[in-house]
């Protein structure tokens, strides 16, 4: 029941509610679902790892850090209150997983429920721009004129109009609610493609064509139509990261780089450049971003305000910059105790194959054993790399937006820790690290982000 429950409770994130539920959605069903998924999750935490993860703590920690941010920072009591709760669903993907998606056919489930709101947004994306979109653009994006855009957006809410470089117009496939930007659905796309491989079954070609290749291609062809950069950079990391196994690290570059010329010469990012010129202004807003970090270290500037402190009222662009900027080393601190044991967990069960311990150490009980999946070494090694690649490609989009809290994370986060679970309860790796080590790990990984963020716009700085 409560796995069923937290795969609705996902669709409707991601997809709206107003979306899936039309006018049912003034009712706010999301919330009766939260409510019903903590009633059913309570129960559970019992025996569960829930408590025994250091994400936990940060996803605890992070609303507080939240409110704070917007305390000192705004000196606003009211405010502060009211931004607590914005943390809450997405902390609550990170529980929902652990607690219900806790084995291989679960988290398949759950990555076709990804792979359904992604086909939804492109199918209809696509759709609009076969049919709906007038083949003469409309300049609709006049400042003066915010009465036509709005309609725009009324009459196309899955197709973005912009000017690329060159002053050409350009449609671009986005998503409603948190991907409702085309740079944060091609981030979810990048991350979902390496999960969509949980379903790749060793000599059976049919079933990897229909179940693999043919979603993942899908998936690409709604990757081009956002034309993100950021997504194709991602895009690219991934590839590298997949292929240096097979290959290696050299010859993947290479064939990357290979592949990035084509994307681009077909047009890949809508005539849109990817050069240290064209990203100007994206570094400075991340010096702007630092400079707020320094005049507010601790708690930062507040929660979403990061834009009323910029030159041109825009956000910075940077992951890290602006969990930094808004929520001070504080918060930067919670935001890296959920990463760094996500991280840690998830490389660990990708070397799987290179350990020798986990074929000295003693089996689960029968009792235990008789209870889970069949699902071997190698399996479970090929899921941890899977994840790896993943969060790579969330990580590397994200070095380019402003997305430290949004639910993917943390569901990603969540997906990796029901895996290590999966190799620690079959006695195939050691236990995760001390809390001691993960709080001063996660300290050194916070003021690293900032140290290498402040390295990259000096060395801007002197190429310009």
């Amino acid at each position: 029941m409560g796995f069923v429950v937290s795969i609705i409770y996902f669709v409707l994130n991601y997809l709206t509610p107003p979306v899936i539920l039309g006018p049912l959605a003034v009712f706010r069903v999301e919330l009766i679902l939260a409510g019903l998924l903590f009633f059913l999750s309570v129960p559970k935490l019992t025996g569960s790892i829930v408590m025994k993860t250091p994400q936990s703590v940060a996803l605890i920690a992070l609303p507080f850090a939240g409110s704070f941010s917007i305390l000192f920072g705004q000196r606003w009591a009211w405010g502060a209150l009211q931004a607590f709760p914005n943390f809450l669903p997405c902390a609550l993907a990170y529980f929902l997983v652990v607690l219900h998606c806790n084995s291989k056919k679960k988290l398949q489930i759950l990555v076709l429920m990804l792979l359904f709101a992604c086909l939804f947004v492109i199918a209809n994306g696509y759709y609009d721009l076969r049919y709906g979109v007038p083949h003469t653009p409309v300049y609709l994006y006049e400042e003066s004129d915010i009465a036509r855009t709005t309609l725009w957006n009324f009459q196309h809410p899955y197709i973005l109009e912009m000017e690329n470089g060159a002053g050409e117009m350009i449609y671009r496939l986005r998503g409603q609610g948190s991907i409702n930007d085309p740079n944060d659905f091609g981030q979810v796309i990048v991350c979902v493609i390496p999960l969509i491989f949980f379903f790749w079954r060793p000599k059976s070609t049919g079933r990897n064509f229909f179940f693999v290749i043919l979603p993942v291609a899908v998936l690409l062809f709604g990757t081009f139509l956002t034309h993100s950069r950021g997504a194709l950079v991602a895009l690219m990391a991934v590839a590298i990261m997949a292929a240096r196994r097979r290959i290696g690290t050299l010859p993947a570059i290479i064939v990357a780089a290979g592949v990035f010329a084509g994307a681009m010469a077909l047009n890949f990012t809508g005539g849109r450049e990817i050069s240290a010129g064209s990203g100007s202004d994206r570094t400075a807003l991340w010096g702007e971003g630092l400079q707020m970090l320094k005049a507010h270290p601790l708690f930062g500037v507040g929660l979403g305000r990061v834009s009323d402190y910029t030159d041109t009222g825009l956000t910075a662009h940077n992951t890290v910059v602006v969990c930094a900027a808004e929520l001070g080393l504080v918060g930067l601190f919670f935001w890296c105790l959920f990463l760094f044991p996500t991280l840690r967990d998830t490389l660990a069960v990708a070397s799987l194959e290179k350990s020798t311990e986990a074929q000295s150490r003693s089996l689960p009980p029968p009792n235990l054993e008789a209870k889970m999946e069949l699902i071997d070494q190698a399996e479970i090694g090929r899921l941890g790399r899977l994840v790896v690649l993943s969060l790579t490609g969330f990580l590397v989009a994200g070095w380019f937006l402003s997305r430290a809290y949004v639910m993917t994370f943390f569901l990603l986060g969540g997906i990796a820790e029901v895996v290590f679970e999966m190799a620690l309860e079959r006695g195939m790796i050691a236990p995760r690290l001390r809390a001691s080590r993960v709080i001063r790990y996660s300290g050194v990984l916070a003021f690293s982000l900032v140290f290498l963020m402040y390295i990259m716009l000096r060395t801007a700085n002197l190429m310009h």
